[in-house]
């Protein structure tokens, strides 16, 4: 066990690409994944003055990343919705045509081109590998709607990447879950 500021050092040091990789998947832009792991590592730090190992605080800046991200969102939503003549239009950036060299960087690519709420949930899913009500939880959106984000996000992916071997059979059994 390490104390806070110490078990934070380390979890940026051993496992800060690894947190930033999943912000991307959320946002979609290296920047703003930064921030966003920036900002729970910060909140990590302020919490866990007391004696803490290096997986619980992991845990707790991924949650924190995911919150994070969420919040961000629906603040922006929120604005748009009183704002309407601003004339607000949402870009998601891609990555250079250039860069597209592994499958990897496809499909970042193609979760970019995701709305939020989809590429929410095709992450919460199958990067996290949580179940529907847990994301729906998380998302504040009924379980029905995690299953169309879902169905929907999957079949643009598809269309994106090609078809994703197995994904009924993992569909079928992880709904159980």
């Amino acid at each position: 066990m390490q104390h806070g500021d110490e078990a934070v050092a380390a979890l940026a040091r051993e496992r800060g690409r690894a947190l930033v990789g999943y912000a991307y998947l959320l946002t979609g832009d290296l920047r703003d994944a930064e921030d966003l792991v920036q900002d729970a590592l910060v909140k990590t730090m302020v919490r866990s003055r007391s004696g803490v190992d290096l997986d619980t605080a992991e845990a707790y800046v991924r949650r924190a990343v995911l919150t994070t991200f969420v919040d961000r969102h629906r603040r922006l939503r929120r604005w748009r919705d009183a704002v309407p003549r601003l004339g607000y239009e949402s870009t998601l950036p891609v990555p250079d045509a250039g860069d597209r060299v592994t499958a990897q960087l496809d499909v970042r690519a193609a979760l970019a081109t995701l709305p939020r709420r989809e590429r929410a949930c095709v992450v919460l899913r199958y990067y996290d590998d949580l179940p529907l009500a847990e994301i729906a939880d998380t998302l504040g959106v009924s379980v029905g709607a995690v299953k169309r984000y879902l169905s929907t996000g999957t079949h643009r992916l598809e269309g994106l990447l090609g078809p994703v071997h197995g994904r009924a059979a993992r569909d079928e059994e992880r709904s159980s879950l």
